[in-house]
């Protein structure tokens, strides 16, 4: 029971289109199945994580982070503009991934920036926070490390199945997409993360 409804919350978390989902995209349209993949196992690993100290350590954590969340969101807004941009600029040279490019050195830009977009959310902290409240408060798990320990996993699992069926389909489609159609798709996707950005400046000054 509990590694199911691990799974099933880290499956329905990751399904909403944030930066996350829009960077992940991004990435699988202009560089393949790959690149975009890797990005969600970012996320997925960082669940895991954020998903058992979260539960540990619930009754510690939220006065310093709810401390932290306006300087969070406003980092968190200027990453996304300056994403946004980088997207664009991308965006004008349409190229193929070449099989022979190093991996590694390929995978670890995006890696980087989806750990910056995950831990510069604040929403991110408190959806785990309120996860871990319910979860403790109807399943018992703080008594028992096993227990958060499996319920984090299960809902790492879940969102990088996620993540797999949104890298695989959307890079199906990758070598359909000409030059200019793909412009106009990361421009799009661009757009979208300079108003997710707007909106994290925005609740600094109302609310």
């Amino acid at each position: 029971m509990v590694i199911f409804l691990g799974f099933l919350i880290g499956f329905l978390a990751a399904i909403p289109l944030g930066p996350l989902n829009i960077f992940a995209i991004s990435q699988s349209i202009k560089h393949g199945f790959s690149r975009g993949f890797s990005v969600g196992l970012t996320a997925s690993f960082l669940d895991i994580v954020y998903c058992f100290f979260a539960i540990i350590g619930i009754s510690y954590a939220t006065q310093p982070i709810n401390e932290l969340i306006p300087l969070m969101k406003f980092i968190g807004a200027v990453l996304l503009i300056v994403i946004s941009v980088q997207l664009i600029k991308q965006s004008k040279n349409f190229e193929r991934e070449s099989p022979r490019k190093n991996h590694y050195k390929a995978h670890s830009g995006p890696v980087m920036i989806a750990l910056l977009l995950y831990v510069s959310n604040p929403t991110i902290y408190t959806f785990w926070l309120a996860v871990a409240g319910i979860v403790t408060a109807h399943q018992g798990l703080i008594h028992a490390v096993r227990q958060p320990a499996l319920f984090a996993l299960a809902c790492g699992c879940g969102s990088a199945v996620w993540y797999f069926i949104l890298a695989k389909y959307t890079s199906k489609y990758q070598r359909m997409f000409k030059p200019k159609a793909f412009r106009m798709i990361v421009v799009g996707l661009s757009i979208l993360l300079i108003g997710l950005a707007i909106y994290n400046l925005g609740t600094l000054f109302i609310g």
